[in-house]
């Protein structure tokens, strides 16, 4: 069979559009990877409250025959609700609705999403390219946002502005700053468009005292170490950071500066991450699709989750050594969902332990507070697929396993079903796993020895859910019968577990991934929709 060449190494999509921009590449190479970047970017942000594209209906027969507009007899509270629950392009319409109607827009909290504008700027319906510029779509949009930002008063309920060149429009963009920062803003989604991906973000932008939700995208951070000691979001509970060029000391920044923090979500960041997380408020933290250089909760007493989806150091070129990331845990007694660790690629670090092969469980390695955890293995690679059990050790009250197998492209000797066997001791597979799902399953050897050995030593188990690649119970091979035929011959540790075959709906190597959902603490399994 033909080998697959391994995939390149990762570098960060800063690195990639300026090598392209150095190596004399044009516009009609350049601007769709930049089109691309903005398309995983609109992945990560959070979804407006409002809709241009809600349907409205209204039945205007009265049950005593007559006629009249009762809709304005409400009182002005229940009006400037209904308003505020507008599209700010809608809400400023219904003041030709009466003299009633007239001054609720401006009182009634409003959502203002720029993307709403842009097809009544000439703009259709899509985003500006990333050689769009200072295009007349751009201008006129820009232009809007002004008038509405200038029009009302206050407060605003959202603010999301994602389709402008900022760079192109400098003026406005310190003349919004201001004015969200004087009429209040709770939350504010501010992405620039279209290059460079490093605009420098205005340090005004810690004046939003009131904002409580905020993501960022394509920005260079302020330079933190310059900003007045009372520079603070005071009331910030979200914040997002998609592809943001910022410096390790600017992350130590903000999780100071911002004592109620709940969530903090790096997406693919444009330098290296290094993050230590001392913060007395935060309960959910996730690096996704980021060159992650080392992870160090220091001091999280609230911590629940640290979910890490496609954050680790690059594959190393061939012949050089191999770099891996640090995850370290320290004080984190609430802790209860970690992943997706990936053995021998994370480096796992308890108290003051790195975890190895060889490194026996005890009260200094364990993190006894978590509840689901998430591996991603090289099944193929035996050096990696070996540390599987000492992972296992550090977390002894799992209650929920999730095993993502992951395609290696330099297989480097399987475990056999003897290594498994010998792999006894394990607390939580013996007395704690309840579920577990196996995702990207395809039949390979070692996949079904894991399997097995979890069913003949987890007392507790009461269902293993198996979720094949894509296409493959499709293919008229039987392969769903040929794993419960396989798993028939062994014996089950538990008297009532239940084995559920499922396939993938997502293509080998894509991934399903919802950083809002991931981050939604009232969904139990940030890891089980999954698939």
């Amino acid at each position: 069979m033909e080998r697959k060449p391994p995939p390149p190494p990762l570098i960060t999509m800063e690195a990639m559009l300026n090598q392209m921009v150095s190596h004399g590449m044009g516009a009609e190479m350049v601007n769709p990877a930049i089109d691309l970047m903005y398309d995983l970017l609109r992945t990560f942000l959070p979804r407006p409250p409002v809709s241009a594209a809600a349907s409205l209906s209204a039945d205007s027969s009265f049950p005593d025959g007559g006629s009249g507009d009762r809709l304005s007899t409400l009182p002005s509270a229940i009006l400037r609700d209904i308003v505020s629950r507008l599209p700010a392009k809608d809400a400023a319409r219904t003041a030709v609705l009466s003299s009633r109607w007239r001054p609720l827009w401006r009182s009634a909290p409003l959502a203002l999403v720029d993307a709403h504008l842009v097809q009544s700027a000439g703009g259709g319906d899509s985003a500006p390219s990333a050689g769009s510029g200072s295009g007349s779509g751009s201008v006129s949009v820009a232009a809007a946002v002004s008038r509405v930002l200038e029009a009302h008063r206050g407060p605003f309920l959202c603010v999301h502005l994602t389709r402008t060149s900022m760079g192109a429009h400098r003026a406005e963009l310190a003349l919004w700053l201001d004015l969200l920062a004087s009429k209040g803003v709770e939350e504010f989604v501010f992405v620039n468009r279209p290059w460079p991906l490093d605009f420098p973000l205005p340090a005004t932008i810690f004046s939003l005292a009131s904002v409580k939700r905020l993501y960022l995208g394509a920005w260079r951070f302020p330079n933190t170490s310059t900003l007045p000691r009372g520079t603070a979001f005071p009331h910030l509970l979200e914040l997002g950071l998609g592809c943001v060029a910022m410096e390790d000391r600017d992350y130590d920044f903000i999780l100071a500066r911002s004592p109620v923090l709940e969530t903090l979500l790096i997406y693919t960041s444009q330098r290296h991450v290094n993050l230590r997380i001392i913060s007395r408020r935060l309960r959910c933290v996730q690096l996704c699709m980021s060159i992650v250089h080392d992870v160090s909760v220091v001091d999280g007493p609230c911590l629940q989750r640290l979910l890490l989806w496609e954050a680790s150091e690059p594959s190393p070129r061939a012949g050089s050594k191999k770099i891996c990331t640090r995850i370290k845990f320290g004080h984190a007694p609430k802790l209860r969902s970690v992943g997706y660790l990936v053995p021998g690629v994370h480096v796992l670090e308890v108290g003051n332990t790195i975890i190895k092969v060889d490194t026996k469980a005890s009260p200094r390695t364990i993190l006894p507070s978590v509840r689901i955890l998430a591996l991603k293995v090289h099944f193929e690679v035996r050096n990696e697929a070996k540390m599987i059990p000492s992972f296992l050790k550090c977390f002894p009250n799992i209650e929920t396993l999730h095993i993502k197998s992951e395609k290696s492209y330099e297989p480097a000797g399987k475990l056999n079903q003897k290594f498994w066997q010998e792999a006894s001791g394990i607390e939580c597979v013996q007395s704690h796993i309840r579920d577990m799902v196996f995702h990207e399953y395809s039949g390979e050897r070692s996949q079904l020895a894991f399997l097995k050995f979890i069913l003949e030593n987890a007392q507790m188990l009461r269902e293993m859910v198996v979720v094949f690649v894509q296409g493959i119970l499709s293919s008229g091979d039987n392969v769903a019968a040929k794993l419960m035929k396989d798993l028939s011959s062994v014996k089950e540790a538990s008297k009532s577990c239940r084995v559920v075959i499922l396939e993938s709906s997502i293509s080998r190597g894509g991934t399903s991934w919802n950083c809002q959902v991931a981050s939604n603490l009232d969904v139990a399994d940030p890891f089980y929709y999954c698939y």
